[in-house]
This record gives structure tokens, C-alpha cells and sequence, in this order.
């Protein structure tokens, strides 16, 4: 497509995850410059553009906007705005409702998707855990309900480091279903509030990381490396 056929832009734009420190040059110069900025929750991106004295304008869009939110989002595009997609923290559209926003707009042959890259909760996580690398299987959030016992069978059973989300009011259930699934001889990683003021990372057994009774506050990446002998 030829240049003077490209209308408006969409800048998926990677924010910390805790440390407002965690973010590129490149990001806040976007977020200055474009004409909006999409947001999960204005309140919390405010705090970030404050920090860094941004002043562009938010419209917020997050998992309960409708049909008709993304068709004024494109609308924007099509006219030829340059937007801003931010979560509340990390990469947008990795298990996050994002990721339908950049679906639709990426249906339009006259829009650019322009990915910003910068902090990631799990890719931190990986980092640090010291587990295999080189191959692993990123599952999200686990069900709350249905198919939550399948979901830990899969952790159970994966040949590559599982790494996934919990949140601290399912921390404790998760590390319990754990212990009943995994092979002898896995290990487990668990990153609380990582990046933050009270960041807690823990290794071990499954046995061993139950006895850490980690608190069930902040947010978590759970890592398992199911160790072949």
C-alpha cells in the first residue's frame, strides 16, 4: 500500500508493571505526541502521564467496552489520528482485552499497528527464574471455575516451563492444586508485586514454596519447571 493510502496509527505501548522508572524513551515520546491515548483505567495511567508531566488526552477502553467503543476507535484512526493503547501495567493485548481492539483495527488495510515495546510481567519473571528458557507455554489467568482442574493438569503435564497469572484472592487455591498435581522432583517459581516496593520472588518445591506462606497480596506470575531426572 502506497504511503499516501495510510490514514491513522495505533501505537500499542508497553507501560511499567510497577516501577514507573521501567519505561523507554521511545514510549513517552509517543504518548506526548499522539492525539489520544487508550486506556484501561484513566485514573491509573494519570498517575504515569503526571509522573512524566504528559499532558495528552485519555479515553478509556478496557474489557466491558462495546461494539460500538471500537467502531469510534477506528473511526478516530480513519480520519487520520495517532493513537495510544496502554494497560494498567506492561504489554497491551497479552492476556488483555486489548488484544480484540488490535484485532479489529488490524481488519483495516489503512491503519498501522506500531508495536512500543518495553516491560512485561512475564517475560521479567522468566528472566529471573532460572528455569528453561528456550521453549515455554504461557497460559494466562486459570479458569475460576470450570475447567480449573484441567488447566493445572496441563501445568502438570507441559515438557516446557509453564509460566501464567493468578491473582492474590486465588494464590493460596492455586499453590494447594499444585501440590496435588505435580510430579515429584518440579520446581516452582512464584514473583509477587515484581518491580514494586514489596517484591517477593520464591523458588523451590511446591513443598517448599507452601512453606514460605507467601502473603496473598499484590499481583502474581507463578512459573513451573516440571524437572525431568
Amino acid at each position: 500500500m502506497a504511503e499516501n493510502d495510510i490514514k491513522g496509527q495505533l501505537h500499542i505501548v508497553a507501560t511499567p508493571i510497577g516501577n514507573l522508572a521501567d519505561i523507554t524513551i521511545r514510549a513517552l515520546d509517543t504518548l506526548r505526541s499522539v492525539d489520544l491515548i487508550l486506556c484501561e483505567d484513566t485514573r491509573v495511567t494519570k498517575r504515569l502521564l503526571d509522573a512524566y508531566e504528559i499532558e495528552t488526552k485519555t479515553m478509556s477502553y478496557h474489557q466491558h467496552s462495546t461494539e460500538t467503543k471500537v467502531g469510534e476507535i477506528i473511526a478516530l484512526l480513519q480520519e487520520g489520528m495517532h493513537l495510544a493503547l496502554v494497560t494498567d501495567a506492561g504489554t497491551p493485548g497479552i492476556s488483555d482485552p486489548g488484544n480484540m481492539l488490535i484485532s479489529a483495527v488490524n481488519q483495516q488495510t489503512d491503519i498501522i499497528v506500531s508495536p512500543i515495546p518495553g516491560a512485561s510481567a512475564i517475560v521479567a519473571a522468566l528472566s529471573i527464574s532460572g528455569f528453561p528458557t528456550d521453549k515455554f507455554l504461557f497460559l494466562g489467568f486459570p479458569p475460576h471455575k470450570n475447567k480449573r482442574n484441567k488447566f493445572f493438569k496441563e501445568v502438570a503435564e507441559a515438557q516446557y516451563t509453564v509460566a501464567f497469572y493468578e491473582s492474590c484472592h486465588r494464590i493460596d487455591k492455586a499453590l494447594l492444586q499444585l501440590q496435588e498435581v505435580l510430579p515429584k522432583g518440579s520446581l516452582v517459581c512464584v514473583c509477587r508485586e515484581l518491580t514494586k516496593k514489596f517484591e517477593q520472588i520464591a523458588r523451590g518445591t511446591i513443598d517448599e514454596i507452601l512453606n514460605i506462606k507467601t502473603p496473598a497480596k499484590g499481583e502474581f506470575v507463578l512459573l513451573v519447571y516440571n524437572k525431568k531426572k
